[in-house]
């Protein structure tokens, strides 16, 4: 029988005092502000798999401590609050190519890195928003605070002083729906209740409003869980609007993507400047900051870009696995300066995404007991209800992999039974959290409850029936209750008290602790010595042959000795990619301090987690490493990597059909040219140990955009004459060329013909140069590593490799051709792998599709001829 324990909290019979911030235990103001009594049950679930099932008293819900952690510092934490002050030296994470200048306030202020032509910029001229966003294709500076952000800023006013005010206008509000003769003042947990109310119907009033005036959207999540939006952002989540990226931060995921407008809403009611209510209205138009799906690089305050679905589980788990290395490494028994929590709204869909339960399986493997998934179970996908694909209890597979699990049955009629569930300590104290909570989609319109209500706006007769049922008549789309907003950022402002805190905190750490403080602050910051690269191997003529993914095994554990950001691992294959850190232990629940972690047969969550690690803006710099054939299985998390900025660092190993025996399903042929598509992605494909040593300076420069290191098994040579470390930065170069006059002449001589090779296959070049050169013929040998590079290296550079008036020209690389037409020109050849590979030796292999040197020779003479 199962030890897991299943937990049903609604209903009103048993009842306990619990602060709806009880989170925050040491602000007794704010416990104070917003203490009341809630009441609630806890019922009883089966299990159908002989899950053991107890019956629970709210009394054994005990209140978690410093937000629900683990450990507690013994030190007060009293200053008040600083408005603008950012954690010392923090980097910021948007914005995160070019250092923003200033944070606090400014961090909603945000410019989206310089990029290439033909990279996601956009340059269409149109007047749709009032600032240089979309004339730009890119988010421009927000101009002025919205009202919630003043409310925050305006920390003179005594918090007491408009109480009466305020009360009195919330008895007016509140009246207009509820009754002279069931209306309940002196009962200070049913006025709360009626205010929470009441901030969940302005929300959806919003949703209604942004996906009418868009004539898109997706309305359906939002509407159903805006009392889960509203409980974490008002009563549960740490976080200060005013400085989006302050580290010590709770996070939340919506790995729920088209759901964006209950985050957007949240964002903009919260006090975050980035969303304000002429962004609500901009929904979906180009350029603005709510796009159709939520994007980090767009908008301060979304953690990380998702959409596909299940993907946003896997970064929750790395942002959890984030929190709990940096928690092992630096805290300390008397002072704890890493301690927050992650939150991740996932939907039906997600959950049938094989992604989320790899991604849940480690987590509960890793006992991430900070991370928290609040499932949307409302039974709905596009084409209909979920019964037409899933028939399995998803909350019991999440039972079964060691969460605990709590169901929320009725969050419309008892919003306090979710504010217990985050609030309080679960059974299991060392596991994550699955909080399945049930749900209607699109609640309140006619299309509640059904597929439709997914996407689509609402017609005329149901947004007057909506406006009927919430009392919302004659007010003005996007209108916004006055005490919603200064009910919002009472968290917000309790937030930038706890940053200051936190920021006293670390400077007594730093007093204490002066040798960690400095790792930690270089992490936060993103320090990397500019020598750092002085540590990677050379490699002479004379040293032993050995294959790229050896030559990568010596640089990353050199770099690993004096980069303390690099955390990682390989999907069950460490030893066979040569991934594996020497100097450290495995990442495990009892070893979170170590740096080597053990995905497991999970390519598809490793590349989804290590965006989490990424993301988490703590200076790390994950690898994620596997087959490049495998690299199939996590395509989708790897684009999202390019298009969130991460700079997560693929090993990918046995790059070509010169793997040999394993035969053609595990040789790669269109892989390099699929992962070479992918914008802002760097595909290095090195040819011998100097080049993987430049491909790792590459990689590790790339802090906000991900690189992949093809990798052979094959073994090459450690130095190929004429290869140079250093001229990997530029993409391509010159190996070799005997077009140089040899009487002395300044003259310059072009080459009859160009040879260009990349990986494994640029030896087979150069000893066919040889032979040809022997003949009398001027060969040029060109090491093409990085065509993203060299693509954007100035005309003239690239000329002088390549110039444009030798025209017979021949690539040689053992995968796919698509692509290399643009370097060999229309007068070239292209040599590639044009059907899949085949079982044998390598070297047989390599023969049989024409991979030798002297194949290539006689190529290159019919080109000549």
């Amino acid at each position: 029988m199962s030890s897991a324990i299943t937990m049903e909290v609604g209903g009103l019979i048993s009842s306990t005092k619990i602060s709806s911030s009880c989170c925050y235990k040491n602000n007794k103001k704010q416990a104070a502000e917003s203490s009341q009594v809630l009441q609630h049950k806890l019922g009883t679930s089966s299990s159908s798999f002989g899950a053991l099932v107890v019956s629970q008293t709210a009394a054994s819900l005990t209140p978690k401590s410093l937000h629900k952690g683990t450990t507690t510092t013994t030190t007060s934490l009293t200053r008040k609050p600083c408005l603008h002050q950012a954690s010392q030296g923090l980097r910021s994470r948007i914005s995160k190519r070019e250092q923003s200048a200033a944070m606090g306030a400014k961090s909603a202020t945000m410019q989206r890195p310089f990029t290439l032509p033909g990279a996601r910029a956009d340059y269409h001229n149109t007047d749709t928003l009032k600032d240089e966003q979309v004339k730009s294709g890119q988010p421009g500076q927000q101009v002025g605070h919205s009202i919630p952000s003043q409310m925050l800023l305006n920390t003179n006013e005594a918090p007491q002083s408009n109480d009466g005010a305020a009360m009195q206008a919330w008895k007016d509000e509140i009246s207009l729906f509820v009754g002279a003769n069931e209306a309940k003042w002196e009962d200070a947990a049913w006025v709360q209740a009626q205010i929470d109310r009441r901030c969940v119907d302005n929300m959806r009033m919003l949703t209604v409003d942004s996906v009418d005036t868009a004539k898109a959207g997706h309305p359906g999540l939002p509407m159903g869980l805006a009392e889960v939006g509203y409980v974490l952002w008002r009563h549960a989540m740490k976080y200060n609007p005013q400085n989006p990226n302050w580290f010590n931060r709770d996070r939340f995921v919506l790995s729920a993507g088209h759901g964006c407008l209950l985050q957007y809403i949240c964002l903009h009611l919260a006090g975050y400047d980035s969303i304000q209510i002429e962004d609500l209205k901009q929904l979906c138009k180009l350029g603005s900051r709510t796009p159709g799906h939520p994007e980090n690089v767009s908008t301060a305050g979304i953690e990380v870009t998702t959409g596909p679905l299940g993907q946003g589980v896997a970064n929750a788990v790395g942002l959890a696995v984030a929190e709990k290395h940096l928690a092992a490494r630096f805290n300390k028994p008397d002072d704890v300066i890493v301690d927050h929590h992650t939150y991740c709204i996932m939907g039906d869909g997600c959950s049938m995404e094989g992604i989320s339960n790899e991604a849940a399986s480690l987590a509960a493997h890793w006992k991430l007991n900070k991370l928290t998934v609040i499932y949307d179970d409302n039974h709905n996908t596009i084409d209909g209800d979920t019964a037409l694909a899933l028939s399995e209890d998803v909350g019991n597979r999440f039972e079964a992999l060691g969460w605990n699990r709590i169901i929320i049955p009725n969050v419309y009629d008892d919003m306090d039974s979710f504010k217990v569930a985050l609030l309080s300590k679960p059974t299991k104290p060392d596991m994550p959290t699955f909080i399945q909570v049930k749900t209607r989609i699109g609640r309140l319109s006619v299309k509640e409850n059904t597929a439709k209500a997914h996407h689509g706006t609402f017609d005329e007769e149901d947004v007057r029936k909506m406006q009927q049922k919430l009392h919302w008549n004659n007010r003005e789309p996007f209108y916004v209750i006055p005490q919603v907003y200064e009910e919002f950022t009472k968290n917000g402002k309790h937030g930038m008290q706890l940053e200051a805190e936190w920021n006293d905190a670390l400077k007594r750490y730093t007093e204490k602790y002066p040798k960690e403080a400095e790792e930690f602050q270089n992490l936060l910051n993103g320090n990397i010595p500019s020598d750092w690269d002085k540590v990677l191997p050379s490699w002479s003529e004379k040293d032993p042959v050995d294959a790229t993914r050896g030559y990568s095994e010596k640089c990353l554990n050199a770099a690993a000795e004096v980069l303390p950001g690099i955390i990682g691992g390989s999907a069950d294959l460490a030893s066979s990619n040569k991934v594996y850190m020497k100097n450290s232990t495995d990442f495990q629940h009892d070893s979170p301090e170590g740096r080597n972690i053990r995905y497991g047969i999970r390519e598809h969550a490793m590349a989804g987690i290590s965006n989490g690690l990424a993301l988490h803006g703590s200076g790390l710099i994950p690898i994620a490493a596997t087959f490049l054939i495998f690299s199939d299985y996590m395509k989708n998390a790897m684009r999202l990597s390019a298009l969130s900025e991460a700079g997560v660092i693929y090993i990918l190993t046995h790059d070509s059909i010169g793997l040999g025996e394993d035969g053609p399903t595990h040789q790669p042929v269109e892989q390099l040219v699929g992962l070479r598509a992918i914008p802002d992605m760097y595909v290095l494909r090195p040819a011998d140990g100097n080049e993987v040593a430049g491909a790792y300076r590459v990689a590790i420069s790339r802090r906000h955009a991900p690189t992949v290191l093809s990798l052979s098994r094959q073994k090459v040579e450690a130095n190929l004459s004429g290869t140079s470390s250093e001229s990997v930065a530029k993409g391509g170069y010159i190996v070799s060329d005997n077009s140089s006059s040899s009487n002395g002449s300044k003259e310059v001589l072009l080459p009859e013909i160009i040879l260009i090779g990349t990986g494994s296959e640029l030896v087979l070049c150069e000893k066919a140069a040889e032979t040809l050169r022997k003949e009398g013929r001027k060969v040029r040998v060109v090491s093409l590593v990085c065509w993203e590079l060299f693509d954007q290296q100035p005309k003239e550079y690239r000329d002088s490799i390549l110039p444009p008036t030798v025209l017979k020209r021949l690539s040689v690389e053992a995968g796919s051709p698509i692509g290399w037409r643009e370097y060999v020109g229309t007068e070239g050849k292209v040599f590639g792998v044009y059907t899949f590979g085949c079982s044998g030796g390598y070297l047989d292999v390599f023969k049989k599709y024409g991979f030798t040197d002297t194949n290539v020779a006689e190529m290159a003479r019919s080109l000549l001829a």
